[in-house]
């Protein structure tokens, strides 16, 4: 009897997240308050046609629990258009992104990649959403260990892409950046590694070939913005822990042996910005022995999904102040 009325309710669970989903799919959801309709049904045409494609692989796993909707747009419009440009453009344009900006994609292919990572106790994970937050009834983790979305088996050693054709899970690739990336991380006066999940957002565009060439050889300000939490990849990390995560993404220090880098922490990053009353210990002694002296708090306000996030105004102050500072440090 027990057994009975829970697969009910989890059937009434499902049924629940189904409808959710597709109330938004056809325009009927509340989110869609304030939205005009010609942005409205340019949403839902790739939100509809993302639906649609997944539908046509059944024999893969997909959640659309906790998702976000600007990716499933983005992902339809990929799909659709296949360029990851046109893509770009389109969502520049429904998001009202400033036309004065550029959005670049690291890397500019077809091909079909997918991220995965090494743990220090020899764990591989297939997926970006395994690594970050997997779905209770799905499984990607091979080898030692096992997909928990309270906490990984082991610390994240390493990202990496993998090769979604075929079966071998362990089929490493490494593809190519975009020229164009090259082209402007040259001329930049600063770099900025943002604010998001370490392994799952940042590493990823780090790890590739070229890329820690490049920004080890700039003289500028090359600024970490710290997390205001941590998180299911982070969990216990001091500021420390993230310039080292990002120093050997760069050096691509566990990868191929013939194709890493010696280069030092601050050869990466030369300051840190820290939002007020974040969960990230700074620990200052240590930043110190990796080269890095400045460290500036800026003031934050709450954010109901991470804690804490900068506060836009003190950010755009304190990045404005690095840019007319003398940088002493490569």
């Amino acid at each position: 009897m027990y057994l009975g009325f829970l697969l009910l309710f989890v059937y009434i669970c499902v049924l629940m997240l189904r409808i959710h989903r597709y109330d938004i799919v056809e325009g009927q959801h509340p989110l869609w308050k304030g939205v005009s309709k010609p942005y409205r049904e340019t949403i839902r045409a790739f939100l509809v046609y993302f639906q649609d494609q997944i539908l046509r692989h059944a024999d893969e796993l997909f959640s659309f629990s906790n998702g976000s909707i600007g990716n499933f747009f983005f992902a339809g419009a990929r799909i659709f258009f296949r360029s990851l440009d046109a893509a770009i453009f389109l969502f520049s344009r429904v998001s009202d992104i400033p036309t004065d900006s550029l959005v670049l994609p690291v890397i500019s292919t077809n091909d079909r990649l997918t991220l995965g990572c090494e743990l220090w106790d020899g764990t591989i994970i297939r997926g970006q959403n395994e690594i970050s937050h997997p779905s209770k009834c799905s499984v990607q983790t091979i080898d030692k260990g096992s997909s928990s979305a309270s906490a990984l088996p082991a610390r994240i050693k390493r990202v990496f892409y993998m090769s979604s054709e075929g079966c071998n899970l362990l089929h490493e690739v490494f593809p190519s950046v975009n020229p164009t990336v090259f082209e402007k991380l040259q001329s930049v006066d600063c770099i900025v590694f943002a604010m998001g999940s370490l392994f799952t957002s940042i590493c990823p565009s780090l790890v590739l070939r070229g890329i820690g060439e490049i920004i080890s050889s700039r003289w500028c300000p090359k600024v970490l913005l710290l997390n205001g939490t941590p998180d299911r990849e982070t969990s216990g990390f001091t500021a420390s822990c993230f310039v080292t995560a990002i120093t050997d993404a760069l050096n691509r220090t566990y990868g191929d042996p013939e194709n890493c880098l010696k280069n030092t922490p601050n050869q990466y990053i030369n300051t840190i910005l820290v939002p007020k009353d974040g969960q990230i210990p700074v620990d200052v002694e240590v930043l110190t022995a990796q080269g890095i002296f400045h460290v500036v708090t800026v003031d934050s306000i709450p954010d109901p999904k991470v804690g804490v996030i900068f506060d836009p105004e003190s950010l755009i102050e304190a990045l404005s102040n690095l840019l007319h500072a003398p940088i002493h440090v490569k």
